[in-house]
């Protein structure tokens, strides 16, 4: 397979295109097509590629359709749901996208406390489904982040401590394969490709929906706070050994960055880097307040932005931060202890933050997260308490050298106090060497499950597992 170039490629599926258009319900795009440069580019800006076509898919027929089309021409394909892929996955030269942009329906079901969600769905779409009924179930920080992207690498977010990853939410998945078969993985049915589904990323085929496990979380307490960088040593201790023992209802997490134009931070403030704080309290909300008392009192708060909110509110409270087009490089590791050492460095690299939308959080990963057995899914670091990122993102392509040098040597200080591997959904398109490492010893038994549903390797375009 994938024997011609990316020109060859273009070539092979722009010969063929109207057949397929007459067998799908959705859109397809091609370069000379109206929207063409809008439905190629993703969310990192450093990605320039050009598909010979982007199918926007609106059901599973459509993602079957897609699969055979790109199967039968031997053409790349990228699979596309939010389209936040750091390393733009959601895109190719000369292949196909199978776009599930177009599937993004959310049903609740209040009565058994579950949700099904199509493929293209964001957190911010299942946020706004189930708020309705006052559940959740853990996503990530920000609300346009592909729903199917985040769980299938982990889901890290607010509610993690206390009811486990995303993916330790989801009860099964229909999922289209390469050879084109539509099949349900849950505990019962193909429950191996279920087991990698969660944490295997986008490996072994194109989940159309998802069924999850919803919890009691309507409004919450919390928000950011913003210190001062004086303060950056005392924070990062008192939350590494708070979070231990903090209550599962605590969520939230550390970081540093440099204070947006926003009405609660003082204007002459606007500008300069700060220790960040986002705290999430998902318990009782009249007992917000005391339960972040103890944060409060490790320092005087600059800025704030605390108090009850829905839940949907604070997961999309920093959406304008992010738009699309920014360049973005990341790296990221587990770490099972944040030593003094580790501290120390971060408190070296952490106020140089390069620009308003670069950042580094640490996530905490325990309660709930440590209930689950290591090789119960594909996630393997169940001992780290931490999930660190640091996340480059900038506007202006002439910032890139120097901006990835400060991830790099961000990360070069503090990898030697991590482990070593790192979350999937946090790897850069440069860290397809880490991929065991990410996996540790769930490696090979992924390799096994990928022969068995991917023998070709079909499903490439992604933190790639070899089959």
């Amino acid at each position: 397979m994938r024997k011609e170039g990316a020109n060859d490629m273009g070539t092979v599926v722009a010969g063929s295109i109207e057949q397929l258009r007459s067998q799908i319900s959705g859109t397809i795009i091609g370069p000379v097509d109206d929207g063409y440069e809008e439905a190629r580019t993703v969310l990192n800006g450093m990605i320039d590629r050009h598909p010979a076509a982007v199918i926007r898919c609106t059901n599973t027929a459509d993602v079957v359709a897609a699969v055979n089309f790109a199967r039968e021409k031997g053409v790349d394909v990228a699979v596309r749901g939010g389209a936040h892929s750091v390393p733009g996955f959601g895109t190719c030269d000369g292949g196909v996208v199978i776009d599930l942009s177009g599937m993004r329906q959310v049903q609740v079901d209040a009565a058994r406390r579950t949700a099904r969600a199509q493929g293209g769905a964001t957190w911010g779409d299942f946020n706004t489904a189930t708020h309705e009924y006052g559940l959740a179930t853990t996503g990530g920080i920000i609300s346009t982040t592909g729903l199917g992207g985040l769980t299938l690498g982990g889901g890290i977010g607010y509610l993690a401590r206390g009811y486990g990853l995303s993916l330790d939410n989801l009860v099964s998945a229909e999922v289209v394969t390469a050879d084109g078969q539509i099949v349900t993985a849950s505990a019962d049915d193909h429950p191996d490709l279920f087991w990698a589904l969660r944490g295997g990323s986008g490996n072994f085929g194109i989940v159309t929906m998802f069924e999850f496990r919803l919890h009691p979380v309507k409004d919450i307490y919390g928000g950011p706070m913003l210190f001062e960088l004086q303060y950056a040593t005392s924070i990062l201790e008192f939350y590494r050994d708070f979070i231990e023992t903090a209550p599962e209802e605590f969520g939230g997490f550390p970081g540093f960055q440099i204070a947006p134009p926003l009405p609660f931070i003082p204007e002459d403030r606007h500008g300069d880097p700060f220790v960040i704080f986002v705290a999430c309290w998902s318990g009782d909300v009249a007992q917000g307040e005391q339960a972040l008392k103890p944060l409060h009192d490790v320092a005087p708060v600059v800025a704030e932005m605390v108090g009850p909110m829905p839940y949907p509110a604070l997961n999309s409270a920093f959406d304008a931060l992010y738009p699309k087009g920014l360049q973005h490089y990341w790296k990221a590791n587990f770490v099972t202890e944040l030593t003094d050492e580790a501290i120390a460095a971060h408190v070296e690299y952490g106020p140089k933050v390069p620009a308003l939308t670069s950042t580094m959080h640490i996530y905490p990963i325990n309660g709930a997260c440590h209930r689950v057995a290591p090789d119960a899914t594909a996630f393997a670091y169940r001992d780290a308490s931490f999930a660190t990122v640091i996340a480059g993102m900038w506007p202006d392509p002439a910032d890139n050298e120097a901006n990835i040098r400060w991830v790099r040597d961000y990360y070069e200080a503090t990898a030697a106090h991590s482990e070593e591997g790192g979350y999937i959904n946090f790897m850069s398109s440069d860290d397809q060497d880490r991929i065991r490492a990410n996996y540790k010893g769930n490696y090979d038994r992924l390799v096994e499950i990928k022969r068995n549903y991917d023998p070709d390797n079909f499903f490439h375009l992604n933190q790639n597992i070899k089959p």
